[in-house]
Parts: structure tokens; sequence; C-alpha cells
């Protein structure tokens, strides 16, 4: 009885072994092919939920995909966290072990969010003007020219998705220096270009967050390999 039971221990630790050397061997070929696949500087960290592994392993399908690929930049435009969630992942274990170069690695769908920071938002705004958070509201101040003369201005800003990116229009301008200006709006206008995010995830949601513009997106049926 004895040693039946030390055999069963043995073996349930060995399970538990191979169940972890399993799932870091799936994480790392699909951190290997988003880099190669979206030219990321650095690899994605993956982590595969759910436990145990190895019965999602054998049955070739991942419920849920967690992929952190931290700060990038997307068409020139320096982002602060990209994170996506990727679901019904399909990807056989055995084509992974024995042909990786060949599985067919696929999403079901995959919901994303890409930070916008305040860094990156008064960059891109009129030379002049400074984009701020003040609760759930995103606002700017600073001064505008105007035939010469400076005027000292405040806003705040709608965001709207549009293609290709973000458009940030003022509304409720307060002007200061008592100096008239016919549509002040036009010049604090300004677009943030979002290119083509990783697993080709398009954008649908926008919200204001102490860090700036958590923008959120998804995608379906999305092929993993590069």
């Amino acid at each position: 009885m004895r040693k039946l039971i030390a055999f069963l221990v043995l073996l349930l630790v060995l399970v538990a072994i191979l169940d972890r050397v399993a799932v870091a061997g799936v994480q790392r070929e699909i951190a290997t092919q988003a880099t190669a696949k979206y030219d990321l500087e650095s690899p994605p960290e993956v982590t595969i939920e759910g436990i145990p592994f190895l019965t999602q392993a054998v049955a070739g399908r991942y419920e849920e995909v967690k992929v952190a690929a931290g700060a990038m930049t997307v068409s020139g435009v320096a982002l602060s966290s990209v994170d996506f969630t990727l679901y019904g992942v399909t990807a056989p274990l055995a084509d992974l072990v024995l042909r990786p170069q060949q599985v067919d690695m696929r999403a079901e769908r995959v919901v994303g969010s890409v930070v916008v920071p305040l860094k990156t938002l008064s960059q891109r705004a009129p030379r002049g003007i400074k984009v701020d958070v003040a609760g759930d509201a995103l606002n700017v101040s600073g001064e505008i020219t105007v035939l010469g003369q400076k005027v000292p201005v405040k806003a705040a800003l709608k965001v709207e998705i549009v293609e290709g990116g973000l458009k940030l229009v003022p509304e409720k301008v307060t002007l200061g220096g008592g100096i008239p200006v016919p549509d002040p709006e036009r010049f604090i206008n300004f677009r943030i270009p979002i290119g083509k995010l990783p697993y080709d995830v398009k954008l649908t949601d926008i919200k204001v967050t102490p860090e700036g513009l958590r923008i959120s997106g998804e995608a379906s049926d999305v092929p993993l390999r590069g």
C-alpha cells in the first residue's frame, strides 16, 4: 500500500511538472509568433489561464490567453500600455511540439486595449497646448496665437474614433485677454493616428483615465502565426 501511495504521489508530481513545462512551451510559442508577426520590440508576456493546462493542451484549445505587450510605438505614436485577451485559441499540442512553424494557431475572438498617455496627447496637440485629466474629463489649456497675439485658452475635449485613429474636438472654449477670436475651436482641433494594432483589433470604445485615454477594441477569427 505504501508503495502504491508513493507511486501515486510521484505520478501527481510528474503530471504537475509536465503541466507547467507544457504551458511554458505554448506561452513561449505564442509570444514568439506575436513578436515576429507584429515586429514587436520585445516578446510580450503571455499567460494561459486555466488549471490544469494539460486538459486544454490535449484538446488543442485554450479558452483564455492574456498577452501583455507593455509600452510600444504604433505609426509613430507612443502607447504606454498594450494588452490583449485571446479567447478560444486553437493550437494542437502535437503540432506545436513537432512542427511549430506550420501549425495554424488561431483565436476565435480578441479583446484588446491600448493607453495613449497624456505625454503623447500633449505632444500631438497644437503648439502651446497642454492636455490634462480632471476626473473623467479630458481638458486642454495653454495659448493660441491669433494675428500675432497670444491668447490664453481653456477647453474640454471630446474624443471621437475616426478612420485612422482619434479626433479630439474642443468644447466649452474659454478665452482670456479680452481678444475676440472667431471660431477658436479650429486652433485646438487635432488628431492622434492609431495605425494597425496587433491581432487586427478595431477600436470601439474610449475611456478617460488618470494616465490618459484607454481605447478598447475587438477582432474575430484572428490568425496568430507570423
